[in-house]
């Protein structure tokens, strides 16, 4: 339990932590203010025993029953308040930590992670702890103070009743230590099943249109309902866990206090302690079993807040990209590899590559589906760091930059365009938030985007949904270099940018490419001739390695890949309908 609570601790950031440690410190004072509904209890009792009756003795236990409850609420109020804040801004700090920790991780934890861990972790993690976390950490520890500071004062009352209930609390504590050892492995199901539901949620949706279309609804919603229904088992399990160790330690809480009222009644008959002794104690018993029930109660999902915590920090200690180098631009604008290999796990993707790309050229990447074609642009970028050799912009080892730095020289346009939920006008000037209006409107009619940006609702206030799923493939296509004209970098990467595109788009795009381009340094992967022909050099890369490196003519000339991925073409180009 105190584990738990000590990583949560150290979790949280150092300003949060203090809220935290403020709370703790006004829970005890409110335990305190708490505890002198006893002594005012105590006072009216000894004058009702004495029939000594006063009205100082009604007022001066009315004024102490009064900051009882005054201070105790005022206090808990205080506390509470405290918690509440400590614990959404540790949630939303780690959402931004993560997110900003993700920026910077290999392109390759993203293959081997699934979006739906991911999504779990900085949703349902993220809210068990805002929310049950924040909950638990000051119910449970409320439940403590009050045990403690009730456990005190019966020493003061009677020592032997202090031992009684020191020798309870050790068995009680007992059962909670075995609780959370039988919770670990059921808690560490139900974060996993949390995880695997989210994931089959969302390529239920994304996957929506594919369902739809080859009537698989009946078929795929099994996988859908399997995950469902292993989330309820682990849910069922974990409380089917849990139970009998709550219910022992609410027996144990109710033990304890009836062992202190049968105790002091029995010490009581045998004229060893004082009729008010013996009452004082009697009502004491009550408020030590609702502080037990209180603690323990909450204290079975201490284990899901340190799992929770657990999942978010194996995410924030997932090695990063070294991103420390020189916050500087480059001397020029020239990429080049020097024998650069990498490997997704054990397979080889990139073997032994040497490249250069002059500044101001146009570098076209072809071959075969899996080839390396991809991998090697995002080697180029650093979206990965190579496991040998080097990849050099204008004459620095790119580890030399610092990632924000050498990302500035890049601008990506993909076959597959991420657009954002938001205006269309934010979209754009993604890269530049603060760009005014008037670049954003320029940078659109360059990509020949500005048409039918005004066609719509808002124009370039047009909110459009997530993915750009309201645009045709040729418009997102075209905001996306919109996006990429606005950022202005010295080195222009497209993958596949022209691939999926209409006969109606294709010249709009092929016209937002060029001004995209404008002495820029190219690197293309197409397949389509018309794309690839006027480039200053051309790779063919296969197996991950470059086969063949040359113009178009002087490919043509060889005997190889190139040859015959053109007479490929052409060939289907000349079938008539």
């Amino acid at each position: 339990m105190f584990n738990t609570f000590q990583n949560f601790f150290l979790f949280c950031s150092k300003e949060n932590r203090r809220k935290f440690y403020i709370s703790i410190f006004l829970g005890v004072i409110a335990a305190l203010f708490g505890a002198l509904k006893i002594p005012a209890i105590g006072v009216m009792l000894m004058a009702i025993l004495d029939e000594t009756i006063t009205s100082t003795t009604i007022w001066t236990s009315f004024g102490l029953m009064l900051i009882s409850i005054l201070g105790s609420s005022i206090v808990k109020y205080q506390a509470s308040m405290l918690q509440t804040e400590a614990g959404y801004g540790t949630t939303a700090d780690k959402r931004m930590e993560i997110a900003e920790h993700m920026r910077y991780l290999p392109m390759g934890y993203f293959n081997k992670n699934s979006l739906g861990m991911i999504t779990s972790v900085t949703t349902n993690t993220m809210e068990n702890l805002s929310d049950v976390g924040t909950r638990v950490i000051m119910l449970v520890t409320e439940g403590i103070f009050v045990t403690c500071v009730v456990t005190l004062m019966m020493f003061f009352f009677d020592w032997r009743i202090g031992i009684l209930i020191v020798f309870g609390l050790c068995l009680y504590f007992l059962i909670n230590v075995m609780m959370q050892n039988a919770s670990q492995v059921c808690s560490a199901k139900k974060v996993h099943s949390d995880a695997a539901l989210v994931e089959k949620i969302l390529e239920y949706i994304k996957g929506i249109a594919e369902v739809k279309s080859y009537h698989l609804s009946g078929k795929y919603s099994p996988k859908l309902e399997a995950a469902i229904d292993e989330n309820t088992k682990a849910n069922t399990l974990l409380e089917f866990v849990l139970i009998p160790y709550m219910t022992a330690q609410n027996f144990m809480a109710k033990i304890i206090g009836v062992g202190m009222a049968l105790t002091s009644i029995y010490f009581y008959t045998h004229d060893t302690m004082s009729l008010l002794n013996c009452i004082m104690l009697l009502i004491c018993s009550f408020i030590m079993m609702e502080g037990l029930e209180k603690a323990g109660n909450y204290s079975a999902l201490l284990r899901v807040v340190d799992l929770s915590v657990k999942q978010a920090t194996e995410i924030l200690n997932m090695p990063a990209m070294d991103i420390d180098g020189i916050d500087t631009p480059p001397s020029s604008f020239d990429l080049s590899t020097e024998h650069i290999s990498f490997s997704y796990g054990e397979k080889k993707i990139i073997n032994d590559v040497t490249i250069t790309i002059p500044q101001n050229t146009t570098t076209a990447i072809v071959g075969p589906s899996g080839g390396g074609k991809t991998t090697l642009c995002h080697l180029l970028a650093r979206f990965w760091d190579v496991d040998s050799g080097a990849v050099i912009l204008g004459g620095r080892n790119v580890k030399e930059y610092s990632m924000d730095s050498l990302m500035q020289n890049f601008s990506f346009v993909f076959q597959n365009v991420y657009l954002f939920k938001d205006t269309i006008a934010n979209n754009i000037r993604f890269g530049q938030p603060d760009a005014p209006m008037e670049a954003v409107i320029a940078a659109a009619k360059k990509a020949k985007c500005h048409d039918f940006i005004m066609d719509l609702p808002n124009g370039y206030d047009t909110v459009i949904g997530e993915s750009g799923g309201s645009l045709s493939g040729g418009e997102r296509q075209r905001l996306s270099i919109a996006r990429g004209i606005m950022k202005d970098a010295p080195i222009i990467i497209l993958d596949e940018a022209t691939a999926n595109v209409d006969p109606e788009n294709e010249q709009d795009l092929l016209s937002a490419i060029n001004e995209l381009i404008k002495e820029k340094t190219i690197i293309m992967i197409a397949h389509r001739l018309k794309t690839v022909q006027n480039a200053d050099q051309i790779l063919v890369v296969d197996h991950g390695k470059i086969v063949q490196n040359g113009k178009h003519e002087d490919l043509l000339a060889e005997d190889g890949i190139y040859k015959r991925f053109i007479n490929q073409r052409e060939l289907a180009v000349s079938w008539k309908l």
